[in-house]
């Protein structure tokens, strides 16, 4: 079973930074998309980042595009989120998804992990 879990939320002052990890276990590839998405309170699911873990092929919503960062570590079967100069508004839910398909980002993910609350304040 494909199994993810996400880790790192916490709570920081704006401006501050936080690393949320998800470890991955039971693809048969180390080639796949991990995306994390967020959920704040009284908002819908969106999509923040995504990477394909061979390739280095990233995507960024606009809103952190220049902020978070995301990366693999595929010998850790991990993915990263680094988090600077975080705002009021990235208080969110933070969770981790992945899909065996490479392209998968920009698409819908088979494979989700419980979340991690980030809480940004001023």
């Amino acid at each position: 079973d494909v199994q993810l879990q996400a880790s790192g939320g916490g709570s920081v002052q704006a401006g501050g930074s936080l690393r949320l990890s998800c470890t991955i276990s039971g693809f048969t590839s180390d080639d796949y998309a991990v995306a994390w998405f967020r959920q704040a309170p009284g908002k819908e699911r969106e999509g923040v980042s995504c990477i394909r873990t061979r390739g280095d092929v990233t995507w960024y919503a606009h809103s952190v595009k220049g902020r978070f960062t995301i990366s693999s570590d595929i010998a850790n079967n991990a993915v990263y989120l680094q988090m600077n100069s975080l705002q009021l508004d990235d208080t969110a839910v933070y969770y981790c998804a992945a899909d065996d398909v490479p392209q998968a980002c920009g698409h819908g993910m088979d494979y989700w992990g419980k979340g991690t609350l980030v809480t940004v304040s001023s």
